[in-house]
């Protein structure tokens, strides 16, 4: 789940992991804040010195891929119903009811509500100075991960990212898109699908690497990407193996992050590690709160396993009526709603740190 370039960055990490091996997963994101002009849309965030950010561009897995899959020859797709059943386009590609994170990002720091895929066969020059996402479901660290899912892999999404800096340049100038390129919000939000799919799912990693091992080298890759960029049971349950692969895993990445610190001197540049796990478990642990009644299953289908290509037409007679009372749209991804709750509370908590 990483990415980024030079002026001023953060990184938050998620790993939300109860109620099932496929909710064991990671949330990423590395900011990267720096001023810049006006924008248009009024953030719901106060930021520090008065301070705007004129885009904001992702990379990862499906939880912030709003549709770059749409075209690949993968499974691993949400553009058709009951995905997108309570967004106002339908279904786009993105593996939620509604809204995805990078969404709620952009629009908690004024940038825009909705941040587009970069494939988007629809997408406007405007659209791409104001930032896209370059992420690409079931992608991971490993090389393996996606190759199985046969998706953009993190070094395959940064190959994106460059060639849409050629095009930044030639609609606004080299001197307008470096302001825009080293000013912006850079999200990476990846590693889930190590956990679960690669190292859980398939016999390919496991009999070589144990945790500590197989997150030691999952950690080396994200740390391989940063420096490109900066130079359950029938219950549904938690499962502990998954959840402790996942804890020991954001302990690696804490500390990839405390070593680029001190490699790298950088004084327009920060990076925070946010570990994300603990808030999403108390969300679901404490959701009836936050007003929802069901902690331990997807709304899609049966919400224990439909994901991706099995979250489905089929699925429509029997998923629930009110996502909103759910912390899980399907077997894997939590639902808008629970987006919603997370993003800000997280932003809050260390906006402060980013400036």
């Amino acid at each position: 789940m990483m990415m980024f370039l030079p002026q001023s960055g953060a990184l938050f990490t998620l790993f939300p992991s109860c109620n099932s091996r496929s909710r064991t997963i990671t949330f990423s994101v590395f900011v990267i804040l720096f001023l810049y002009c006006c924008v248009e849309n009024e953030a719901a965030l106060v930021l520090p010195n008065n301070e705007t950010i004129p885009a904001i561009f992702v990379f990862g897995d499906s939880i912030v891929d709003p549709g770059n899959n749409n075209n690949l020859p993968t499974i691993a797709k949400g553009n058709f119903l009951p995905y997108g059943r309570d967004f106002k386009d339908g279904p786009t590609g993105r593996f939620s009811n509604g809204r995805v994170p990078s969404d709620f990002i952009a629009e908690e720091f004024g940038v825009k509500d909705l941040v587009p895929a970069y494939l988007d066969p629809k997408l406007t020059i405007q659209d791409l100075l104001t930032g896209v996402s370059f992420a690409s479901g079931a992608a991971g660290y490993d090389p393996i991960t996606n190759q199985l899912a046969n998706v953009i892999s993190l070094p395959g999404q940064l190959d994106l990212f460059k060639e849409s800096i050629t095009k930044i340049k030639s609609a606004v100038g080299e001197e307008k898109a470096a302001t825009i390129i080293s000013k912006a919000i850079y999200i990476v939000v990846c590693g889930s699908n190590d956990v679960a799919n690669t190292y859980f799912a398939t016999p390919i990693r496991r009999p070589h690497y144990d945790f500590n091992s197989y997150t030691d080298f999952a950690a080396s890759y994200a740390q391989q990407f940063l420096q490109r960029t900066i130079g359950g049971g029938k219950n549904r349950d938690c499962y502990d193996d998954e959840n402790e692969l996942a804890r020991l895993f954001n302990d690696k990445l804490s500390g990839v992050v405390d070593s680029l610190k001190a490699t790298y001197n950088l004084p327009d540049t920060k990076i925070i590690f946010l570990d994300i796990y603990y808030p999403l478990l108390s969300l679901i642990e404490n959701g009836a709160k936050y007003g929802f009644k069901v902690f331990n299953k997807g709304c899609c289908g049966t919400g224990l396993l439909e994901a991706s290509i099995f979250c489905n037409p089929l699925s429509i007679p029997l998923s629930c009526p009110d996502a909103s009372i759910y912390v899980f749209w399907d077997g894997y991804h939590p639902s808008e709603k629970a987006y919603s709750i997370l993003v800000p509370i997280i932003i809050n908590m260390h906006v402060s740190e980013f400036f």
